[in-house]
């Protein structure tokens, strides 16, 4: 069993949101890691990183994200640093992975001043964004098979859109993930940068 779809990207891309309305409307179950993990650990995210420091984190991360591509058949939802481990890259190979694109003044705006969000808080919002995307970015799209620009998009417009890209090309109305290959559903890319 492996799961239908994988969703990665960014803080405020939409993960969670879209992963949602994507389990939803292809009659899936989603597993969240982060939603996992917290359940795992007993504790959220923020007390995680304050108690056990982000190492250990990243080891719980790959952990659970190992199991869910193993078991899990419905859509998975990455949390926006799994993408960091070699392993969970290499993981990723073969499955259908989603890149949920945003730019860094949209991801700005969603996430704000979330202090749920670790890695964004202290110091200036804006240049950690902009470091976290430069870092990211490249692992992002290396594992990607399927990227979509979520700026100006509605969630429901993007889910429309994917679930036409994953019940494309099969008579049944599902489609294997060798039946996808890297595919671009995003605007310009030069926005992304910004």
């Amino acid at each position: 069993m492996t799961p239908r779809a994988v969703l990665i990207g960014p803080p405020g891309a939409g993960k969670s949101t879209i992963g949602r309305r994507l389990a939803n409307a292809l009659e899936l179950e989603l597993l969240d890691t982060d939603v996992e993990i917290e359940r795992r650990v007993g504790r959220t995210i923020p007390e995680i990183f304050a108690a056990e420091g982000e190492e250990y984190f990243r080891e719980v991360e790959e952990q659970v994200v190992a199991e869910a591509l193993e078991s899990h058949a419905g859509i998975v939802s990455l949390g926006g640093g799994a993408i960091l481990s070699d392993r969970t890259r290499s993981r990723l190979a073969g499955h259908t992975v989603v890149y949920l694109e945003i730019s860094v003044a949209e991801g700005l705006k969603r996430t704000g001043t979330n202090t749920g969000r670790p890695l964004l808080t202290g110091g200036d919002p804006k240049a950690r964004y902009q470091a976290l995307m430069r870092r990211r970015r490249p692992l992002y799209r290396q594992v990607a098979s399927i990227k979509v620009r979520t700026d100006a998009r509605s969630p429901s417009r993007v889910v429309q859109q994917l679930v036409k890209k994953l019940t494309d090309g099969s008579g049944s109305g599902g489609s294997t993930r060798n039946d996808l290959t890297r595919d671009d559903l995003t605007r310009d890319d030069t926005e992304a940068e910004q």
